[in-house]
């Protein structure tokens, strides 16, 4: 288990939605320092956040924030991206790009990072995945969050060595942009995040951040058919 106070974390996607209220929990629960990214540059007055421009997409970009962020001790991979791509008739392109923000974007940022978790202590790599891991019906992005889901559970076993923590988040809807035009009850950003933080802090391998997410994980045993997803409800 790792704690907050006094740590350096790091919130990939920090500028709005989850991301600032991962920024807001962390400020909140102590942390000394806060890099929060975004793909454009951006201003945060709080003097214990420090903004910067990553594109996860890019190994260069990936590096060089690594390089300017070697005091970190606990990194979130929240950046993520949801196109409209049905995998029979959806372009390519946008199941090409969902892979490479919401897949190897956080095996990117893991390959930079986990030498410096190391030599700062082990620290911890907190992955964002969603409920649409485990539903049918939403596409490449949901395929790319299985991807996802899969990615983190084999990365904790190789981080294990290096005494670095990995924890896999699990939410259903959001209140925030990336999800407006879903017609399902969603959740605040704030609450999502403290449950987060406390699962991080308690030693959590996997944090089911809602009520719905531990149904859906609670049914993973029953017929694959059933395991499916309406974006109307």
């Amino acid at each position: 288990m790792v704690a907050v106070a006094g740590k350096v974390a790091v919130v990939t996607g920090g500028r709005r939605g989850l991301g600032a209220a991962l920024v807001d929990e962390l400020l909140a629960r102590g942390a000394r320092k806060v890099y929060s990214t975004a793909r454009a540059p951006y201003v945060d007055d709080r003097p214990e956040v420090v903004t910067a421009r990553l594109e996860v997409r890019s190994e260069e970009s990936v590096a060089d924030f690594a390089r300017g962020a070697a005091d970190a001790e606990i990194v979130f991979n929240n950046a993520g991206v949801l196109l409209p791509a049905p995998l029979l008739t959806g372009e390519l392109e946008g199941a090409d790009e969902m892979f490479d923000v919401n897949v190897f974007g956080p095996l990117r940022v893991t390959r930079a990072f986990a030498p410096i978790l190391a030599a700062n202590g082990g620290g911890a790599f907190v992955h964002m995945h969603s409920v649409l891991s485990w539903l049918a019906g939403s596409g490449a992005y949901g395929a790319s969050k299985a991807a996802a889901w899969s990615l983190t559970n084999s990365l904790r076993l190789e981080l294990a060595a290096q005494n670095t923590q990995v924890v896999g988040v699990h939410a259903g809807f959001i209140d925030t942009d990336m999800v407006a035009a879903i017609g399902q009850p969603k959740a605040e950003p704030a609450e999502i995040a403290a449950r987060i933080v406390e699962g991080l802090e308690a030693g959590e391998a996997e944090v089911l951040a809602d009520d719905v997410t531990g149904r859906v994980k609670a049914a993973l045993s029953e017929p694959v058919e059933h395991l499916t997803f309406s974006a109307t409800g």
